[in-house]
């Protein structure tokens, strides 16, 4: 009954917000609101970029079709940085010396965002950064819209460790990401008696990953902790369906998207376990609704993953953080956003007056078709940003 209560007061929420939120302009004015967009569209982690574009696309038509934002529209300007980071630097510049941007919205990659950040600080953008990460990204200017570990990672592995076993494989790609992810997930496994028996990281780019798949069969592991993303990722899970190690121990899945499953192949990939912010599949309302509005604005049965939902958010924060402040500048877009809350079709995301993280609903899910079932509605987790 609690949990009936609590959709219903989410979904009336965050439907009624949709459009009244951006109704009453506090000070009508014309022109355009540029914000610029750097993400990946190739070089390997361009179904993220793709997955963001969506959300992105929706929160700005919708924002625009409601009278758009203190009288003006929002345009953005797409880039594709190639999940390049000296190209998300040359990007950087080009969108605020060039196009005039208000604000960038992206990258993917920490160390495209880490690039970026001392450009967008020296020149004074808002970056809204909604992909998970491993925290630490703080700053004026640096917004962040998903998850850090222990949001991810709070719930997840203590439910493999009570359903699944207790001894972990850890395998991802060699950046600070899959790094600070397994750091936080070896401490917590300690804390509940359970071990890690081995971890590897990978560079980008790797064909063949037989060995590191025997060596991970060999090693006895319960589960694997799995934080590869991108087209490398694929690779390695079909690969590891083809010398059946799904078939001997769980996955944990980090950073997932739904996109990721069409891409394994039909009946591929099957109960693996995850914690996001979105499951697409939810009977929730709020969220079938934001779901069908994804796909009539793409087009066909476009996937939507926690990606689309973020980026979403992070558009519609703009808007609020500039009708917040009641003027249009970087400066007032930043100051706006400090402690904003917005309804989302998962409930309230809370931004930090501080830290700029954000507070937002978790479930637990794992893989079964071609998609995600949730196994746990969390609810609401605060972020450790990791800020100094």
């Amino acid at each position: 009954m609690m949990l009936f209560n609590r959709r219903n007061v989410l979904e009336t929420a965050f439907i009624a917000g949709v459009t009244a939120g951006f109704a009453k302009p506090l000070r009508a004015q014309s022109g355009t609101i540029r914000v610029g967009a750097v993400l990946p569209f190739s070089g390997g982690l361009e179904l993220f970029g793709e997955q963001a574009k969506l959300g992105i696309d929706l929160a700005v038509a919708e924002i625009n079709d409601a009278g758009g934002v203190l009288g003006q529209q929002l345009e953005v300007t797409y880039e594709d940085n190639q999940t390049d980071p000296k190209r998300s630097v040359e990007l950087t510049q080009k969108l605020v010396r060039g196009d005039d941007v208000l604000a960038i919205i992206g990258p993917i990659t920490s160390n495209a965002r880490d690039a970026m950040t001392p450009q967008i600080e020296r020149l004074g953008r808002p970056l809204l950064y909604a992909t998970n990460y491993e925290g630490g990204a703080c700053g004026p200017n640096i917004f962040c819209f998903n998850t850090v570990p222990n949001q991810e990672l709070q719930r997840l592995i203590p439910y493999l460790m009570a359903n699944k076993g207790t001894k972990f494989y850890m395998f991802g790609a060699d950046y600070v990401w899959p790094q600070k992810m397994f750091g936080f997930a070896q401490r917590q496994i300690a804390d509940l008696g359970g071990s890690v028996v081995g971890q590897e990281f990978t560079p980008w780019g790797v064909k063949e990953f037989t060995p590191v798949i025997r060596r991970i069969a060999d090693s006895g592991a319960d589960v694997m902790l799995f934080a590869l993303p991108g087209a490398d990722g694929i690779t390695f899970i079909r690969q590891a369906e083809d010398l059946r190690l799904l078939q001997q121990l769980t996955v944990g899945f980090l950073g997932f998207s739904e996109a990721y499953l069409g891409a394994f192949g039909e009946g591929k990939a099957q109960d693996m376990y995850v914690a996001v912010p979105l499951v697409a599949s939810s009977d929730n309302p709020a969220v079938q609704d934001f779901v069908a509005r994804v796909r009539t604005s793409a087009g066909g049965g476009a996937t939507v993953s926690h990606y689309v939902l973020t980026h979403y958010n992070a558009i519609r924060a703009l808007a609020q953080g500039l009708e917040k402040s009641g003027e249009v500048s970087p400066e007032a877009a930043a100051s706006g956003m400090a402690g904003l809350k917005i309804e989302s079709p998962t409930g309230p995301v809370s931004i930090g007056e501080g830290d700029h993280h954000v507070t937002l609903s978790m479930f637990l899910a794992r893989t079964e078709g071609d998609g995600l079932v949730t196994v746990e509605d969390i609810g609401e987790i605060a972020p450790e940003a990791g800020c100094a």
